[in-house]
């Protein structure tokens, strides 16, 4: 028999069904916890203190430090934050989990971070094109800093969304509540939009990827070959990923004179 999920089901703990979810919960909340001992203040921490600590800057992320596009995801603004990202990852991620399997699960999870960390870049450098046609200084287009695993929860969360919108699979273990889904994905896109300070442009970012990759996992249910179709799932994504990635280098070549400028200054603020 089926079980039915909505976000704000209260099912047994079970840890060992989700337990990848669980250590990426303890991953976030012990890299937080190691950040405050080193004096990060827990409730604000500064832009200089999230960039040391590995958050997404795009000048640095294109120009020489990568690693940002991924680092990112396990690095929270202060306490809310991290609750706040943590318990939707625990509501989304232990059912995710569980339908998805483990491996599909966390190649979902961390491509679905990517491409929030991508498509943020995206608009980063869309915007430093605006501010270099103004001619003047506009504190809203320079490039902001970024972090949080929130890119990566609602790619868990638009998969979820998605796959409530297709009949049940026959082996589907969770029925899930389509217009609780929808209500609380929705929150979470205009509260994007509406409140000055998150990074929309992760979240659907996220949510584009987890919605792609639900439809393949979907697809590849009904074959008779479905692991096939999980591996090919998984490298169609790291190359979405990855072929975004090298737009985003090559629309850089025009603005990296500026980009290296204020790379330099964040460098001389960190020593």
């Amino acid at each position: 028999m089926s079980d039915h999920f909505t976000p704000s089901a209260k099912n047994k703990l079970e840890i060992h069904l989700w337990w990848i979810t669980a250590c990426l919960i303890a991953i976030n909340v012990g890299l937080f916890a190691w950040q405050v001992m080193q004096g990060m203040d827990i409730s604000q921490p500064s832009t200089l203190d999230a960039i040391g600590w590995g958050a997404d800057y795009a000048p640095l992320s294109y120009l020489s430090e990568p690693f940002r596009l991924f680092s990112s995801m396990f690095f929270h603004f202060g306490l809310v934050h991290l609750m706040l990202n943590m318990w939707a990852l625990y509501l989304f991620g232990h059912i995710a989990e569980q339908l998805f399997g483990r491996l599909y699960f966390i190649g979902l999870y961390l491509l679905a971070g990517l491409m929030g960390s991508l498509l943020s870049g995206y608009i980063s450098i869309q915007d430093t094109y605006e501010l270099i046609q103004l001619g003047q200084p506009e504190a809203s287009l320079y490039p902001s800093v970024g972090a949080g695993a929130s890119g990566a929860v609602m790619g868990l969360g638009a998969a979820l969304t998605v796959l409530s919108l297709f009949p049940a699979l026959p082996q589907q273990r969770f029925i899930l509540d389509k217009k609780t889904l929808l209500m609380v994905m929705g929150i979470n896109l205009v509260m994007g939009f509406t409140i000055s300070g998150i990074n929309n442009a992760a979240h659907i970012g996220g949510m584009l990827m987890g919605a792609i990759l639900v439809v393949i996992w979907y697809a590849s249910q009904k074959t008779s070959k479905a692991s096939i179709g999980l591996i090919m799932g998984l490298m169609i994504g790291t190359a979405l990923c990855y072929g975004f990635y090298l737009y985003n280098l090559h629309l850089v070549a025009e603005i990296e004179p500026l980009w290296k400028e204020l790379a330099q200054w964040v460098g001389e603020n960190q020593r």
